[in-house]
Formats: structure tokens, C-alpha cells, sequence
């Protein structure tokens, strides 16, 4: 990381989309702890109910939580309005939000058991909503003297590293946020003020989305969510704008789009 980056990091206001669990908690509260870290807006669908994240604002000043929901544009478009009201510019937006499976959802196997409903609410979650998000926070960003827009992608979406077949729906949406976070990148690295644009993969993460699909994961290639959080953020710290528009890896390695 430069001594630029460093400097531009020293009072760094966040916004964090999907706070409430797993990667995104996390995020809260790593960042929550560093002393380069001024606000944390910290985002999920029904703060009532997110209690492990509503006990980290009340032991954290910096912490403010606002409720959004990524698969509804009324309610992103209603919490850029209200962050309006408590500051002028983010410094680094992360999405987290992600749609594998729920009850009566489940990754497909085959293509009979692809249907609509599961295609268009894990479009809408995992690439509709994050470009959504830099859609109506994007002014928050260019008054930022070093902006980063990081959304948390996956392996899966690669469509040159596709050599399993299945997932069709979130293979899909990945791959559609991908795409989503190059292009945004390409048209924000043309500002006079650019903005940093990444698509991040965690590696095989310990959260509920993963659980069901952990039996073939080796030990070592199964991340708590401290470590993914941590090596994320390196990344994250260290990046500059030759780094726009890149698909990177836990480990710093670039996946093919």
C-alpha cells in the first residue's frame, strides 16, 4: 500500500451491505476496532431483528445502522436519502449480500430443476442489487479522496473457470455482477476522481450460505470468517487504481471473468 493510500485511509467512513450476518457482521466488526475507520454505516433488510449487529453499535460509537434491503430499489434508493442526512462521501462500500440457497431454494444440478422464480430472486439479490448500490450512492463516493467499491463475488461466476457445470442460478448472477463491477469500473475510471471497482472472492467461508455444501472442502480451504475478513482487507487496503476492474482471489490471484 502506498503512502498515499495510507494517508487517504486515516479517516475512512464505510458503508457495509449486508451487516447483519456472516461476512458482512465480520466486516463490522473488524473494521469497527481500527482506528482509521471514523463511521460505519452498517445496512441490513430488518435491524430489529439483527441483534448480534445491533449489540456491536451499542459497544461501538462509530456504528450506525440503516435499514436497506438490496432486492428492493425503493428501499436503497430511501437509505441513500437518509445517509444524505448524516454525511457527505464513503470512503469504501462493500457489498456482502448473497442468494445460494433457502428453504425452498436449492442450488440446481440439472437444468429440470432450474425454474424462474429462483433465477430472478438470485439476480436480484447478487448482481441487480450491488449495481443498484453504486447507482444511487455513487455521489457519496466521488467526494471521497480515495474511493473503493468492492462487491463480494464467487469462483462460480468465472465463466472461463466453469468446468462443473450446475448452480445455473448463481453461477448466473455472479457472473452478471461481474460484469456489472467491470463495466461500472471502465466508466468510473474515466472521472477525474476515480473510484476503485472490485470484485473480491472470500474463498470457501464458514457462514450459512456455505454450510450445506462444506462436506468436500478440506480443512484448510475452509475459512472462519475473522481470516476471510482479514484477507479481504488486505486487499481492499492495498489497492490503487491500477487495480480497478479486477476479479480477485483471497490470496491476491487473478480469476478469469
Amino acid at each position: 500500500m502506498t503512502d498515499t493510500n495510507v494517508k487517504a485511509n486515516m479517516e475512512r467512513v464505510v458503508l457495509i451491505q449486508g451487516a447483519s450476518r456472516g461476512i458482512g457482521l465480520q466486516f463490522v466488526r473488524e473494521l469497527a476496532q481500527r482506528p482509521d475507520t471514523a463511521k460505519i454505516f452498517a445496512t441490513c433488510r430488518r435491524p430489529g431483528d439483527a441483534a448480534e449487529l445491533s449489540a456491536l453499535a451499542e459497544h461501538y460509537s462509530n456504528i450506525d445502522i440503516l435499514t436497506l434491503d438490496v432486492a428492493q430499489e425503493t428501499s436503497v434508493a430511501a437509505a441513500a436519502e437518509t445517509l444524505a442526512a448524516r454525511t457527505d462521501h464513503i470512503d469504501l462500500l462493500i457489498n456482502t449480500a448473497g442468494l445460494l440457497h433457502t428453504d425452498s431454494q436449492q442450488p440446481e444440478r440439472r437444468l429440470r430443476e432450474v425454474n424462474a422464480d429462483a433465477l430472478r430472486s438470485s439476480f436480484e439479490v447478487n448482481a441487480i442489487g450491488p449495481i443498484l448500490m453504486a447507482r444511487y450512492f455513487e455521489p457519496f463516493l466521488f467526494r471521497s479522496s480515495h474511493a473503493v467499491f468492492a462487491s463480494l463475488s464467487a469462483r462460480v461466476g468465472s465463466i472461463g473457470d466453469n468446468r462443473l457445470g450446475g448452480w445455473y442460478a448463481y453461477r448466473a448472477s455472479k457472473a452478471a455482477q461481474n460484469m456489472f463491477t467491470r463495466t461500472l469500473a471502465i466508466e468510473w475510471a474515466r472521472r477525474t476522481q476515480p473510484v476503485i471497482c472490485l470484485a473480491l472472492h472470500p474463498g470457501t467461508v464458514d457462514t450459512d450460505l456455505s454450510r450445506p455444501f462444506q462436506k468436500n472442502v478440506t480443512a484448510e480451504k475452509l475459512f472462519s470468517v475473522e481470516r476471510a475478513v482479514k484477507q479481504l482487507m488486505s486487499i481492499i487496503d492495498g489497492a490503487s487504481e491500477k487495480d480497478t476492474g479486477r476479479f480477485i482471489a483471497w490470496d491476491g490471484q487473478d480469476i478469469p471473468f
